[in-house]
């Protein structure tokens, strides 16, 4: 069963206009300039240290870019439009269930109407016999799975991955992709980090590629996988160290 998605005029296309993030007069993102457009499912890769989880962070709105511009469609961000999942779930001392009820509660949704969405994730994910279990006791797979729920139950239009599977074993790993890869099927936008270049190949429709802090390759995943312009992707491909 799917979830109806939000039917508010879309907040995408995404638009970083020469971008940057500084802390003190150190530079962590630099001359970042991309659009990230509705449908589509953007892999950002790059080496550790590349600045990936803070582009991430930058454009869900967890921080503001020091110089440059960030524009939304629809001229500010929409908070309930989007939803972002971390490396390592952030989840609350309670039941899986009491999980996703949660943020539907702050959204002032109506107790029966929440009961219902609760029901119908629970379901749609498998999570039905883990309802009653505390959320922080469940194994890493199942709490990626559960924090990947708890976004769909939310309808966002974009979905903002920070490596959701770096740290689970091959099965887990190729849950959480089928469902990132549902969720596109669904219309959510898709913007994931990962280091992982076979799971890359797998999921991405386009590419941003950074290093040291520069979007230096922003391509679809065919062109980039086939033929990278820059030095610094080819060894990146190659398996090559670069800093």
């Amino acid at each position: 069963m799917r979830a109806a998605r939000d039917t508010s005029p879309s907040v995408l296309p995404l638009s970083l206009e020469d971008v940057g993030y500084a802390v003190g007069a150190r530079p962590l993102l630099s001359d970042v300039s991309l659009q990230i457009k509705s449908g589509r499912r953007l892999v950002v890769m790059g080496a550790n240290g590349a600045g990936k989880s803070l582009f991430l962070r930058l454009c869900h709105g967890l921080i503001d870019p020091t110089v440059g511009r960030r524009h939304w469609a629809s001229g500010e961000r929409r908070a309930e439009a989007q939803a972002m999942v971390f490396q390592r779930p952030v989840l609350l001392r309670r039941s899986v269930a009491a999980n996703l009820d949660y943020p539907l509660a702050l959204r002032r949704l109506a107790r029966t109407a929440r009961r219902e969405a609760v029901a119908r994730t629970l379901d749609r994910f498998g999570l039905t016999p883990l309802a009653d279990r505390p959320a922080r006791l469940l194994s890493g797979g199942e709490q990626q799975r559960l924090a990947l729920a708890r976004a769909w139950a939310m309808r966002p239009q974009v979905l903002f991955l920070d490596e959701p599977s770096s740290a689970l074993d091959p099965s887990a790993t190729r849950i959480i992709e089928e469902m990132v890869e549902q969720f596109s099927a669904e219309g959510i936008t898709i913007v994931m980090t990962t280091h992982n270049l076979g799971q890359a190949r797998r999921l991405a429709q386009d590419v941003a590629f950074l290093h040291r802090g520069r979007l230096i390759e922003h391509r679809s995943s065919a062109e980039f996988f086939t033929g990278p312009e820059t030095p610094e992707a080819r060894a990146f491909l190659a398996g090559d160290l670069i800093w």
